[in-house]
């Protein structure tokens, strides 16, 4: 992990001749306050002036300046504040003021710190620190229209946010980028857009500001878009100002208290595994983290609640709520801490101003800049984590430990909500505490339960089955007409499961529930009542005859909606696993595929087969449709080594059934043309598969380039793909072209130097991107 160069602390609060552990004070808490201020101003971390206040109180909120805070002021309530010790953070000495009422939090810090100095100390970074404002956009005529459009005037609408914060922009911050993002209303009444406005706000945490800026935007956005602006807030969910922190500790450094060191470690790695895995200890870990990290944040008058929100936010992104930090035991044998967490806090602002002590807080901890700060709460967030799992790895070990290991292999066996605590107890008892007899024991349990309530057995926690997302490296729209494509699968999957219904329910039914986008719905028995989405896997359900099971589907979708990287396919070929799974049918991979390919006629019309083809056997592969005599050819092929690209993302959804169905029709007016067309992208195809194999990149790239060219001709390209496209071929790509239907949706680029270059470009143009590897 690369750490940003840190500068050295203000020199009017600390002497540039200070050795490099003035913050290790032996014995620290033994003294009194008075000695502990004087040690403070010896040591250089206060001046002259702030020592004098210190000693003598003034430095205390008063209640005339509490009076001028917030309304109705009756009092001031007093918190104490003490000293995080021994902190080495990317080289540099912290004494980190806290504020905090809860005992041990202070002592406990001080003693992770003081282990992990011994280690070498913390490292810390922060790629960015973005605040984001959301204006959301209701009622709008035509969707996609006002997407565009938008998006087209992006330029337009950060100048105007940028006007009414000049000097924010002359401080270097300010409006950066501009990105629409939309939901589906939960009325049925279309979609609801959400403009996100990306702003740099410098050293001040900027609510204040970009609330400004959301409001100046709205009469703007409802010109452009036709529609009617409602909220416009910024958000607490702060994604992108991540600060991450590392701490690498020898076991030699963790034993003590009876314990050796590998026990020690061994303890922690399982605690977080715990944590990873279970929301409610999640929640109580993640507490711990926040112990730290609100401490430092009341001392520096920072919002915790703000920060509070997007923690726990962040730490449930992935539709679970999980742990922040990850404890491992690295290759040597160390214990290693890691922590990732939003944390966009400042520097400058009102409370420093307003309350003296705020102020003098900044002063003690050195940090000179908020993006320095952040990362210092980061770090504090882990070392005040570290110290509380070691703590239940330690003096907890004897009693807690056989608990914590029973807990971790009852929820490895599957066991169910209703029967886990049951399956814990009989494990400890047992004292074989083995994943092998925790599943004997579900099973009994479960048994026991079926007989007590004379019915059927319930059932476990449903596996998840997968389906592959895909890029068509060469040959897309061509292979509909007979020609030869090169396709291969992306490390983005989607994930199904399935389980039982309510056998005895008046109503049964197969329920369709996707979380991510939203949708819960009642598959409809008539496939005449179905919308497009249902039409699509109705497919399956009749005909596996099991649209009269009372039946409960969960899709995880990793691949991103009509980006043209294979969704669809994927989506069908993960339920039709899963059923195959549930129902135990063993259906074979070929007869997935078939009835996958089932389902890609109703979502486009007239498909090849190779977005399911690659769904469901997930390799590398040269693809030709059975056509006009031919037979089919799915030939996998061998490379010789990984071959690097980018997937570019647009944002803006394509529907393939649109983009095939203007090509044919395209085709039916003028076939010679536009079999030439097609005759040529086939002869780049084919001399892809040697360039793909023999891992010859320079011949590939002018192979993608010049397609590229041919599917534009196709008019199946957009203005959002072409700037992309020149966006990557500018940054170095080897070679850049849309992928899958066009239209919008995604495009390929082949980057095997820098592409984090070419990503970060994407970005800064309102697009994201994916670092991926084929074969």
């Amino acid at each position: 992990m690369s750490a940003e160069p840190q500068p050295t602390a203000p020199a009017a609060a600390k002497s540039p001749d200070q050795s490099l552990d003035k913050s290790r004070i032996p014995e620290f808490y033994k003294l009194s306050v008075s000695d502990r201020v004087r040690l403070m101003r010896e040591r250089g971390w206060v001046s002259e002036a702030d020592y004098q206040q210190m000693i003598s109180g003034e430095h205390t909120l008063s209640l005339h300046r509490a009076d001028k805070m917030i309304e109705n002021v009756v009092g001031v309530m007093g918190l104490p504040v003490g000293l995080g010790l021994n902190f080495l953070i990317n080289g540099k000495d912290y004494v980190i003021p806290l504020v905090v009422e809860e005992p041990s939090i202070v002592a406990a810090l001080s003693s992770a710190a003081k282990i992990v100095r011994g280690a070498g100390g913390f490292t810390a970074e922060m790629d960015e620190s973005m605040l984001i404002g959301q204006i959301q956009v209701v009622d709008i005529p035509n969707v996609p229209r006002a997407q565009s459009a938008l998006l087209q005037r992006k330029a337009e609408l950060l100048n105007l946010a940028n006007s009414l914060h000049p000097q924010m922009v002359a401080r270097g911050g300010g409006a950066r980028d501009v990105e629409i993002h939309l939901h589906p209303r939960p009325d049925g009444r279309g979609d609801m857009m959400v403009l996100h406005l990306v702003v740099d706000t410098c050293d001040a945490m900027g609510a204040n500001l970009v609330n400004t800026m959301c409001e100046g935007l709205a009469s703007l956005v409802e010109s452009i878009t036709g529609g009617k602006v409602f909220l416009r807030i910024l958000s607490n969910l702060t994604d992108r100002a991540l600060v991450r922190a590392k701490c690498v500790i020898p076991v030699a450094r963790l034993a003590g208290k009876g314990f050796s060191g590998e026990e020690v470690r061994d303890g922690i790695v399982l605690a977080t595994d715990f944590a990873s895995v279970d929301p409610y200890r999640a929640a109580t870990h993640n507490k711990g983290v926040m112990n730290g990290v609100d401490a430092v944040a009341l001392a520096t008058g920072n919002d915790w609640r703000a920060i509070e929100a997007g923690a726990h936010a962040y730490a449930a992104r992935s539709g679970r709520y999980t742990s922040l930090t990850r404890w491992y035991k690295g290759d040597d044998g160390a214990l290693v801490g890691e922590i990732e967490i939003p944390m966009k806090v400042g520097t400058v602002g009102g409370p420093l101003q307003s309350n003296p002590t705020v102020a003098l807080n900044h002063r003690l901890l050195g940090a000179t800049s908020a993006r320095e700060l952040a990362m210092v709460m980061g770090t504090v967030g882990l070392a005040q984590n570290f110290s509380a799992i070691r703590a239940l790895a330690t003096e907890g070990i004897q009693q807690g430990h056989m608990t914590l290991h029973a807990r971790s292999v009852a929820l490895a066996a599957g066991a169910s909500p209703e029967i886990f605590e049951t399956v814990v107890e009989r494990l400890i008892e047992g004292g074989d505490i083995k994943i092998w007899k925790a599943q004997e024991i579900v099973v009994q349990v479960k048994k026991a339960l079926r007989q007590e309530a004379g019915g059927e057995e319930p059932t476990s926690n449903a596996p998840r089955s997968q389906g592959h997302g895909k890029i068509i490296l060469l040959g897309e729209h061509a292979v509909v007409y007979g020609s030869h494509a090169i396709a291969a699968p992306v490390p983005l999957a989607i994930e199904a499961s399935v389980q039982d219904g309510d056998s005895g329910s008046a109503n049964p039914g197969v329920d369709l529930i996707i979380p991510r986008w939203g949708v819960e719905s009642r598959l409809h028995k008539d496939p005449a009542h179905r919308d497009s989405f249902q039409r699509s896997l109705g497919i399956v359900f009749d005909k596996l005859g099991l649209t009269e099971r009372s039946l409960r589907i969960e899709v995880f979708p990793n691949v991103p909606r009509g980006m043209g990287l294979g969704g669809s396919a994927a989506m069908a070929v993960a339920v039709i696993r899963a059923l195959d799974q549930h129902f135990k049918l063993g259906h074979t991979d070929d007869e997935i595929n078939a009835l996958a390919f089932e389902c890609e006629k109703v979502a486009h019309g007239t498909p090849s087969g190779i977005d399911n083809t690659v769904a469901t056997f997930g390799k590398p592969l040269l693809y030709r449709r059975a056509h006009e005599g031919q037979p089919l050819l799915m030939k996998p092929l061998a490379l010789a080594k990984p071959i690097p690209l980018v997937v570019g993302i647009s944002g803006k959804e394509s529907l393939t059934a649109k983009t095939v169905g203007g090509v044919r029709a395209a085709w039916l007016k003028n076939p010679e043309l536009y079999e030439n067309i097609f005759r040529q992208i086939d002869a780049l195809t084919l001399q892809g598969v040697d360039a793909v194999q023999n891992y010859q990149l320079e011949r590939l790239g002018d192979l993608m380039n010049v397609c590229h060219g041919l599917l534009n001709a196709l008019r199946v390209s957009s203005w959002e793909i072409e700037e992309m496209v020149q966006i990557c071929r500018e940054q170095g790509a080897l070679g850049a072209k849309l992928t899958g239907g066009g239209g919008g949706g995604s495009i390929i680029a082949l980057a095997p130097e820098h592409p984090e270059r070419v990503i970060a470009a994407l970005r800064d143009a309102g697009y994201s991107g994916l670092e991926v590897r084929i074969g």
